[in-house]
């Protein structure tokens, strides 16, 4: 005999014991005693008469995306030959820090049915799911049963391959502007020889060669084709300034995530994309290639990256690219500057950089403190703290003037809005021809 239909029917045995010796309590009491009892026995075996009652399995991406809203789907099948009403608890990542993840559901006898929800990770790394256990009930609600379905599985999360896929697909069908990147007009012959042929009508007039006119005699004009094969490389500043979190993502995590977006989309221009980042000490190289095999290797590659507490050594960052850039590239460098003072330590190696390389600096608006110059001041102190926030305001400003100033291309971004600043400014400088 199953050890809880023992247990039960010892309960019941009692139960009838004592409505049979205190029996002062009245008949009506007796009744509801024995009736109780009637249906805690009913319920019991309606659970526990069946030997596997609930079937469950969580279906989930081989890998998540950071950033982003990751479905996830658990599917349920009832054995019971009765209704069930169910109290899902799946054991997801610590990493989310929800303790209480519950999900509710009624199946009818034998039925399957799925329940899906999101997940939406703020740091990457290795997620590890546990088991699926289920609470379920019958209509009389006296006793749950316990299942526990083993699903424990590690899960990786990646750089935001969802944004890059979703920018790749814009770019194919050529609606990047939907997703607010500008259509830039190309300024003069940004383009690269490619044959001579004869001229026919809607050929621009300003191609034609002359020469080979003079010499074949017919009207020849060359034709030209998009400049490719430029290098295009991301540089990540991994020290303690990006460490500062913005809507649960740190600035290193969107400085991630548009690099990966930006190095696919240079692969697409057939541009060669390559990635640096260095910290106090160390440096993480990829060397530019336009293999389309080659965005694997950069997602795998920002994938292991964290910051650390120490200032970041450009020194370092000005050696290594010299080391490994043999040629004039475009440097997109993610870093943030929050006084003016941190521009000024660094402005010597950002203008050695310029000098060799197109350098775009990139660093970010503390939205925060714009938020806080936009409320209404109440009080003095109210007052103050504006006073200090639009100091810093006016210093950011400062900064992108003075990299101006000094030859150095910047953008200054909200990190929502970090992406598409970043590809406007590559098709910009693309367009007219500085790489």
């Amino acid at each position: 005999m199953n050890a809880r239909l023992f247990y039960a029917l010892l309960i019941t045995i009692g139960l009838f014991i004592f409505a049979y010796f205190f029996s002062w309590i009245g008949a009506i009491a007796q009744l509801a005693v024995i009736g109780i009892s009637i249906l805690f026995l009913i319920d019991f075996v309606l659970l526990f008469s069946v030997k596997e009652p609930i079937e469950a399995s969580r279906i989930v991406a081989q890998r998540l995306s950071n950033g982003d809203e990751n479905p996830v789907r658990i599917s349920i099948r009832s054995n019971y030959s009765t209704s069930a009403w169910l109290e899902v608890i799946d054991e997801i990542p610590h990493q989310f820090q929800v303790r209480d993840f519950t999900l509710r559901m009624h199946l009818n006898p034998n039925q399957e049915q799925s329940l899906n929800y999101t997940l939406r990770p703020t740091s990457r790394g290795e997620y590890h799911f546990g088991d699926i256990r289920v609470f379920a009930s019958t209509f009389i609600g006296f006793v749950s049963r316990r299942s526990t379905i083993e699903q424990t599985r590690m899960v990786p999360v990646y750089p935001s391959f969802i944004q890059m896929r979703k920018f790749e697909m814009y770019a194919i069908s050529n609606r990047l502007s939907d997703l607010g990147i500008k259509k830039i007009r190309r300024i003069g012959h940004t383009m690269e020889f490619d044959q001579i042929k004869e001229y026919v009508p809607g050929n621009d007039v300003r191609s034609i060669n002359w020469k080979a006119t003079a010499r074949s005699g017919n009207l020849m004009v060359n034709l030209y084709q998009d400049e490719r094969s430029q290098q295009v490389v991301n540089v990540i500043d991994m020290g303690r300034v990006m460490k500062m979190p913005f809507n649960g993502l740190k600035l290193v995590d969107y400085a991630i995530n548009t690099s990966l977006v930006i190095s696919n989309i240079a692969l697409l221009k057939e541009d060669k994309a390559g990635l640096l980042t260095f910290t106090n000490k160390e440096l993480t190289v990829v060397k530019p290639e336009k293999r389309r095999t080659h965005i694997q290797r950069i997602q795998e590659t920002l994938y292991n990256l964290d910051t650390n507490f120490l200032e970041s050594n450009y020194e370092r960052l000005l050696v290594g690219l010299k080391t490994y850039l043999n040629q004039r590239s475009l440097i997109l460098l993610y870093t943030n500057f929050e006084t003016y003072s941190s521009l000024e330590r660094q402005l010597p190696y950002l203008q050695r950089i310029a000098k060799d390389h197109l350098l775009v600096t990139i660093f970010f608006e503390n939205t925060e403190l714009t938020d806080l110059l936009e409320e209404e001041s109440r009080s003095i102190s109210d007052i103050y703290i504006k006073t200090v926030a639009e100091k810093f305001n006016y210093e950011k400003k400062q900064i992108v003037k003075s990299l101006t100033q000094h030859g150095i291309h910047s953008i200054l971004t909200p990190p929502k809005e970090l992406s598409v600043n970043a590809i406007n400014k590559y098709l910009e400088l693309k367009a007219r021809g500085l790489i």
